[in-house]
């Protein structure tokens, strides 16, 4: 007979196709369909003493780099992100206007989207600081199809924090 997979302490893998993303100072939501760009690297710095008795450097972290983010999401008649964006990248542009952006991956096996959308309950969260827009595309127009008009966009941003494990 066949165990239970929860008793034996498997858990089956968070799938990648159910996402919120929030921004500070921006009310609701917007429908992204993609995000792809969170990656973080550390320059390799080598250093060797005139002295020492190995050829080999020894080899310290240097700066951390992170690369800009792409979001696409559908285009709707009311999107309170395209103000922002807007003000990012408009050529009178006034003050840069930085935001904390959360990035929340929902666990469907645990969690219902909705519960995740009324109130965050802490999951798996990555947060871009002091981010920006950088870049922005808009959609491209066919009279030949019915796809949905995807926008995308660049964000630049300093610092990224990751989800905690075991959260």
């Amino acid at each position: 007979m066949a165990a239970d997979v929860n008793s034996i302490g498997l858990q089956y893998p968070i799938t990648k196709m159910n996402f919120l993303v929030t921004a500070d100072g921006i009310s609701g939501t917007a429908a992204f369909s993609e995000i792809t760009g969170l990656d973080a690297s550390v320059d390799v710095i080598e250093f060797r003493q005139g002295n020492a008795h190995s050829l080999a450097p020894v080899k310290l972290p240097g700066l951390v780099h992170h690369g800009n983010v792409t979001m696409k999401m559908g285009m709707t008649n009311s999107n309170p992100f395209m103000s922002w964006i807007q003000d990012c990248v408009s050529e009178q542009r006034p003050a840069l206007v930085r935001k904390n952006i959360s990035i929340e991956l929902i666990d469907s096996n645990t969690d219902t989207a909705k519960s995740k959308i009324e109130g965050s309950q802490g999951g798996k969260i990555w947060t871009l600081k002091e981010a920006w827009v950088t870049k922005y595309n808009a959609p491209d127009l066919d009279a030949k199809t019915s796809d949905v008009a995807i926008v995308s966009m660049e964000i630049a941003y300093e610092t990224l924090e990751f989800p905690q494990s075991g959260s």
